[in-house]
């Protein structure tokens, strides 16, 4: 592995914090419930807080999710209302029939508080995951864009954007680190460093590797030219690298190598898509105003 790109590696985690990324998981949150039933209220807290978890793990649960009424004077960081009952704009609906959507509307709607909601109440988890990996794979597919195209740099929300650029390759593993620390806070695990030595270890190993996997599938997807290729090569590097974590958290072990590489070859299609939209809203934007 070439020494450059190690100390590339090394000089982009200076800008990552993980006592951060703790911090923003281990932040309360209150979660009021407003329901027309008893029978209601159960729906809810059953979807939330299972019947078969244990005791210890449902009182955790109840410290987050609070009955309430409608007139109460409370405030909570989320509201979730019975979809039968008239609600006040913002709160979530709740609909037993399909409870999923309403933790899909808190995690769009409220992207802070999906980690800390993953991280006690496991029906966030794997919907909290997504939104995480979907995210790290569009900054990096931006990343890839904005190296070739210096005028984007404002639209970059990467801190290390702001100095001089490592490899490409160096920052991509950067922020998939970065992803690492989101997952596994997402999933109850302890993060930092030391505590994902094993996960940050393999990252920046299979570095060169899932480029190389990339660029020998390219010739099977209709990329067309310019930067497309480079973006979401990006983009589906990050994505299975998150896929295959959240599966590890999940279940204790991530993707075997034949289904990481059958993984890239499914996530390059969808990555050539969001390079082209990418591509096509920066072209797009608004040019700057000079000044005098």
């Amino acid at each position: 592995m070439p020494l450059n790109y190690l100390r590339n590696v090394k000089d982009a985690l200076g800008w990552l914090k993980p006592h951060e990324v703790r911090r923003k998981a281990e932040r309360s949150v209150r979660v009021g419930l407003f329901a027309e039933s008893d029978l209601a209220f159960f729906r809810m807290e059953s979807f939330f807080a299972p019947p078969h978890w244990s005791a210890a793990r449902r009182a955790e649960a109840v410290r987050i999710l609070q009955r309430a009424e409608p007139d109460t004077p409370e405030q909570f960081d989320v509201e979730i209302w019975s979809d039968e009952m008239r609600r006040p704009q913002g709160a979530i609906a709740f609909s037993w029939r399909d409870p999923g959507r309403a933790v899909r509307r808190v995690i769009r709607e409220h992207d802070e508080l999906a980690i800390p909601l993953a991280r006690h109440l496991e029906p966030f988890r794997r919907p909290a995951a997504s939104h995480v990996i979907a995210r790290i794979a569009r900054e990096n597919a931006l990343f890839s864009v904005a190296t070739a195209l210096p005028d984007v740099m404002p639209l970059l929300t990467l801190p290390w954007a702001a100095g001089e650029f490592a490899s490409d390759t160096a920052v991509l593993t950067a922020n998939q680190i970065r992803m690492a620390f989101l997952l596994g806070a997402a999933s109850n695990r302890d993060i930092g460093y030391r505590e994902q030595r094993n996960e940050i270890g393999s990252i920046i190993a299979g570095a060169f590797g899932w480029r190389a996997l990339a660029r020998e599938l390219v010739g099977k997807i209709p990329f067309g030219g310019g930067l497309i290729p480079k973006a979401a090569i990006a983009w589906a590097g990050t994505e299975v690298v998150g896929r295959s974590l959240e599966r590890f958290y999940r279940i204790g072990y991530g993707y075997t190598p034949s289904e990481r590489k059958a993984a890239y070859e499914d996530a390059l299609e969808r990555g050539r898509q969001m390079a082209t939209s990418l591509i096509e809203s920066v072209r797009r934007k608004p040019e700057l105003p000079q000044n005098e």
